[in-house]
């Protein structure tokens, strides 16, 4: 490692990877551009260490920025070591890790620091869907870096001193940093949706850590298997009180409760998560409808499936489909939400997640928690756009609409004409809830494999994950879709 590097940059490797596992690789690169004397500056490793090593003995490979070396800013030498470095982890089948912290486009460089962020795009755009690529942002990471972490599968931000922008706070009319901070890590993991997960620089690295644990090295090899200590027919009791908080649904099943929640701070009305079932990572979909505090209340609630929920979930199962992570669903929809922001961009999210529930060709296994109504059920890794298996527990309802609803609309003339028009409602809503949107109902048309008791939950989808582990699935002859 060279001795003149940043302690910062060289402690964050370090930390990242295990003990005496760390490799460097191209640390006596240096600036080799002569405009406006850069060559009179001391630029050690050319403000970047990169190199190898292991996280919890698997193969990664990382970079780290060195701010002390030009504020860190990307030039031509910085790019080119990066880039030699996705170029081995796409030989070699291994995950990429970028520590960053810089300035953006060395200036005095010009031409070829903006022909090096080229280079970086390339090689990350094809490297996507081939190896990992996780992200954590410990300083500025402004212009063009900016675009390095969205072309990354994970992005973590350090929440107090990470920045991440295309236009500075202060450069956008009308707002100013003091306003709105449109660089820090709450406005992109909240906002945004960019950022996976924020914390201080030791719980950024630590979450990066264990991410990597549920990950496969790469597209073909599955190396994610780890030994099942837990029960695999454990009986859920009491999983049926958490249908609305399905973050709470997710950990009960997941071996040995744990689980790996991503964007947990964007579109809470959806939960993505990673977890383990019978010692396989499975990538978890759930509609949520509450988030339920220590003290047994709920803290939020949520109304309708959102276009950013869509679009969050659509970006996870396409990541699980190209690493083949098989997926599994927790349906509890009314329908999609209602508002005039919404609507302006709702259709082309539902799309989206549409698309890459229909386009997945692992796994696929759909459990029915609680109401699945409208189009936003279909939405929801139905069974008409793919599912494998769908299950569903007794409580479940399934149809066009609230049973109740229907009935107001379909039998008005008769509810006003009527003298109990009570009365003439719940009768007129049990013979709907009976034929139309029963569990049952669906069951008898197909739409549903199997009812299942809630508490049986587990054993269940591990059964039939266990079933679709050979699964093959022939698909068009074609590109690729343009559903974007």
């Amino acid at each position: 490692m060279s001795n003149t590097a940043n302690v910062s940059a060289s402690r964050r490797i370090e930390a990242l990877l295990d003990g005496n596992s760390f490799v460097e690789i191209g640390n006596l690169v240096t600036a080799r551009n002569t405009d406006f004397n850069i060559q009179q500056k001391d630029t050690p490793a050319d403000g970047v260490i990169t190199g190898y090593g292991l996280v919890d003995g698997r193969l990664v490979y990382v970079y780290s920025q060195d701010a002390s070396v030009l504020n860190g800013a990307m030039g031509e030498m910085h790019a080119k070591k990066i880039v030699n470095i996705y170029k081995l982890a796409m030989k070699v089948g291994a995950p990429v890790i970028g520590l960053i912290d810089c300035a953006g486009l060395r200036l005095q460089e010009a031409t070829d620091a903006l022909n090096a962020f080229g280079r970086l795009y390339l090689a990350q755009s094809m490297a996507s869907g081939v190896v990992p690529q996780i992200t954590g942002i410990f300083g500025t990471c402004g212009g063009g870096m900016a675009i390095v972490p969205t072309l990354t599968d994970f992005t973590f931000m350090e929440e107090k001193n990470a920045k991440l922008f295309v236009n500075s706070p202060n450069a956008i009319d009308g707002n100013y940093e003091a306003k709105c901070n449109t660089a820090s890590a709450k406005f992109q993991s909240e906002e945004a949706g960019i950022v996976d997960g924020t914390g201080s620089e030791d719980e950024v690295i630590a979450k990066i850590r264990e991410l990597v644990t549920y990950l496969p090295s790469n597209n073909e090899d599955d190396d994610t298997f780890v030994e099942c200590t837990d029960d695999l027919n454990r009986a859920c009791a009491g999983i049926e009180g958490a249908a609305g908080d399905t973050s709470i649904l997710i950990s009960n099943i997941a071996d040995n409760y744990a689980f790996f929640e991503v964007k947990k701070d964007y579109a809470k009305d959806m939960v993505c998560a990673f977890i383990r079932m019978n010692g396989q990572t499975v990538g978890v979909v759930a509609n949520r409808t509450e988030i339920i505090g220590e003290d047994g209340k709920a803290t939020e609630k949520f109304d309708g499936l959102s276009a950013e929920g869509c679009e969050k979930a659509a970006s996870f199962v396409e990541f699980c489909d190209a690493f083949s992570i098989p997926v599994v669903t927790f349906t509890n929809v009314k329908g999609y939400k209602a508002t005039m922001c919404q609507e302006k961009k709702l259709a082309k999210a539902a799309a989206k997640l549409i698309y890459a529930f229909t386009n997945a060709s692992v796994p696929k296994v759909n459990v029915i928690v609680g109401e699945a109504y409208d189009s936003a059920y279909v939405a929801m890794n139905s069974k008409s756009i793919g599912a494998d298996i769908v299950y569903a527990w007794p409580t479940a309802s399934i149809g066009m609409m609230d049973a109740e609803q229907a009935v107001r609309i379909m039998y008005a003339d008769e509810i006003k004409a009527s003298d109990d028009a009570k009365a003439t409602i719940a009768e007129k809503t049990s013979e709907y809830a009976k034929l139309q949107s029963s569990v049952e109902a669906a069951a008898k048309r197909g739409y549903v494999d199997t009812i299942i008791e809630a508490q049986d939950t587990r054993k269940y989808v591990i059964g039939a994950l266990e079933m679709l582990y050979t699964k093959r699935e022939d698909r068009p002859a074609k590109k690729h879709g343009c559903v974007l």
